[in-house]
Parts: C-alpha cells; sequence; structure tokens
C-alpha cells in the first residue's frame, strides 16, 4: 500500500465526528472557563459581599452579646457556634454553586453537551510510557505549553505596569480615615481583576477556535480510513446483493395478488412470468403489475387462468420485461411496439370472445431488440469468446 495514503490529511467525516461525541472527544477551552470561574466568582464577590459582610456584622454582635443567663447556660455558646458555621456554609455553598454553574456552563459553549461514560472507564494503555512520551511531545502538548508561557509572560507585564502605576497611591491610603481607605482599596483590587480578566478574555477569545482546530486535526483521516468508512456504512456488496434479491422476491411474491387486474401476462413457458395493465386514460404507457420467476411465475400462470386472463408465451418478451421493467413501473419505450402487438392481439380475442368480431389468427411473436433480451446477450457474449 503507498505509504501517502496514510497521511491523515482528509478533515473527518460527519460519521467519525459523532463517534467522537459518543466517546466523550469534544474541543473544550480550558481558558474560557478559567474566564467563567474567575469572572463570574469576581463578580458574585462584589454583588454578595455586601449582603454576605451585613449578615455576618449582624451575626458576630448578636453571638458577642453575654448576659446573666448566657452565663448560667454554657450550652448556649455551642448553638451559637453551630449557627455561625450553618451561615459560613450557606455563604460558601451559594458561591461554588455559582461558579460551578458557570464552569459548566462555559464547558457546553465551547463543545456542546456530551453524555458518555467511557471516559470514565480505565484505559490501562495511559500506563505504558512510551505512550506517555508521545503525549507528553503532542502538538496539543506543545500548544498548550507556548500558550501558557505567552500567557503568563502577559499577565506578568499587565501586573507590573498596573502596580508601578498605583503603587505611590497604595500607600497613601495610610493617611486617610479607615472607611475610605477601605473603599479605595477595594476599587483598586476591582481594577486589577478587571485588567486581568480582560487579559484572560482575550485569551478566552483566541482559544476556542484554536481548540475546534485542533479537535478537527486530531480527528483527520487517512485515504484508507475514509475508504473502510465508506465500506462499513455501505455494507459488504455481496450481503446487500442477497438482501436486495431477498427483496426483489418478496416484491414478487406480493405481487402475485395484483394479476386478476392485469389485461395479459407473457410467460417463458416455465421461468419467467410478467403481467402487464394499460389504462389509457390514467397511463402514459403499460404498466408491470406482478412479475417472477420458476414458482411464482408458475403462481401468476395459475392465478390468470382462474380469472380468464390471457397467457401468451412470448420467451424473448418475457425475458427483456422481467430484466428491464420493475413492478408497478412503466415498461421501457425500446419495448412499447413489441407490448402494443400484444396488446392488439388481446383486444381483438376479447372482442371475439363478446362476439364482435372474428377470432384473429395464431399469436406472432412481437420483435424485441436483441440487447434486451439477456438469453441472447449471453449467447452472443459466448459465441465472441
Amino acid at each position: 500500500m503507498d505509504s501517502s495514503s496514510q497521511d491523515k490529511n482528509l478533515p473527518a467525516t460527519e460519521r467519525k465526528l459523532q463517534q467522537a461525541r459518543k466517546d466523550g472527544q469534544a474541543s473544550r477551552s480550558k481558558d474560557l472557563s478559567h474566564l467563567a470561574v474567575l469572572g463570574t466568582g469576581s463578580v458574585a464577590v462584589l454583588v454578595l459581599a455586601p449582603s454576605l459582610l451585613e449578615h455576618l456584622q449582624l451575626a458576630i454582635a448578636q453571638q458577642l452579646s453575654f448576659n446573666a443567663s448566657t452565663l448560667a447556660n454554657n450550652g448556649s455558646m455551642v448553638d451559637r457556634l453551630q449557627d455561625m458555621v450553618m451561615i459560613g456554609m450557606a455563604a460558601s455553598a451559594a458561591f461554588a454553586a455559582i461558579v460551578m454553574a458557570a464552569a459548566i456552563g462555559s464547558a457546553i459553549a465551547s463543545g456542546g453537551w456530551i453524555i458518555s461514560l467511557k471516559p470514565l472507564m480505565p484505559d490501562f494503555n495511559r500506563l505504558n510510557p512510551i505512550s506517555g512520551l508521545g503525549r507528553l511531545f503532542s502538538k496539543e502538548q506543545v500548544t498548550d505549553i507556548l500558550k501558557l508561557l505567552v500567557i503568563t509572560a502577559i499577565l506578568i507585564a499587565v501586573s507590573w505596569t498596573y502596580l508601578k502605576d498605583s503603587l505611590e497611591s497604595v500607600g497613601q491610603l495610610m493617611l486617610q480615615p479607615s472607611r475610605l481607605s477601605i473603599q479605595q482599596l477595594a476599587s483598586w483590587i476591582s481594577s486589577g481583576m478587571s485588567m486581568l480578566l480582560l487579559v484572560v478574555f482575550a485569551v478566552a477569545v483566541i482559544d476556542v477556535p484554536l481548540q475546534t482546530f485542533l479537535m478537527k486535526s486530531r480527528l483527520k483521516m487517512s485515504h484508507q480510513e475514509v475508504k473502510e468508512e465508506h465500506k462499513q456504512s455501505d455494507g459488504n456488496p455481496q450481503m446487500k446483493g442477497k438482501m436486495r434479491a431477498r427483496a426483489r422476491e418478496i416484491a414478487q411474491r406480493s405481487s402475485v395478488s395484483a394479476v386478476p387486474k392485469a389485461d395479459f401476462v407473457v410467460m417463458n413457458p416455465t421461468h419467467f412470468a410478467v403481467a402487464l395493465k394499460y389504462d389509457e386514460k390514467t397511463m402514459a404507457a403499460p404498466q408491470v403489475i406482478a412479475k417472477g420467476a420458476d414458482l411464482v411465475a408458475m403462481k401468476i400462470r395459475d392465478v390468470a387462468n382462474s380469472h380468464s386472463i390471457p397467457v401468451l408465451q412470448s420467451p424473448m418478451l418475457a425475458r427483456a420485461l422481467y430484466a428491464h421493467a420493475e413492478i408497478d413501473g412503466e415498461i421501457p419505450s425500446a419495448l412499447y411496439t413489441a407490448v402494443a402487438q400484444v396488446l392488439a392481439y388481446v383486444y381483438r380475442v376479447k372482442a371475439a370472445m363478446r362476439g364482435e368480431g372474428q377470432m384473429p389468427d395464431s399469436f406472432t411473436q412481437p420483435h424485441v431488440p436483441a440487447d434486451l433480451d439477456p438469453l441472447s446477450k449471453t449467447i452472443l457474449a459466448e459465441a465472441t469468446t
């Protein structure tokens, strides 16, 4: 096999992409998740901090109030401690739920929702040190390392610039009243976090399409893989041929019930039988309403005889119709003349039986093009060889 055929330079097919999603593989941007967690966490702290501090101040004021009954009942201190722990746990749970929702939402936004247990299954191939080294120096790992180095350098540069420009103003906070200095300190921290989040946002904007590109690159296929997939999708040709033959046989057996509606039946005495019908008002050309071979052909003949439908022996026409016409389909245009001759003969026979004319002479075999007769083509091919 040509080695070039194994170069994976073809985009992944839709089937492989679907299989990858079933296996739990999707493009996930870690930077988008970082942005969602850090950004949502920062916003949650800014929004919830005033309310949380107010509740904590009230709770602490209540817990630190003592009287004679409190001193007499030492067990109440445990209850107070439990109340404070519950307040802290409730605040932590609310913050964790918000951050978790942001992390899950960012993962769904970058790669979609996937339900798969395969990534949780143990994979002993990961214990192979050789394959582990291969993954360590893979394109994805190298890209991640370079990306982290660039992000770290940018964050350090932004942080250093921000601290250098505001260090003097932060030092002057010691000379201001405590309430005002705390507010300005909080504003300074918020501005710094906003700048850092802006950097993470810019990185996430680049990383999301980058991860999609790397995912598609990792799933690329070779020419041989595409061929194998098409073969699997289409199925084994021999099996498909057998299934089509079986389907035709079933259709032919079921078409026997339509024989009573036929105008005539042509047969190759024992092998093929084809029943045709023609209505000049509704049909552009005669149609095959039933056909069959061997036992099915005999059944078509018997049903036709029991319903007084003319059965004519025309081997070449029967073979040609059986080979080139489908059930409930029109006959080939090349057989129009031959079928018209048979129809004319049948109409004269029916008219004579009604007493509307004389019985025609013996049936004359119609002309059938040799290229439409399977037997004639076989004989010609054997003669040429």
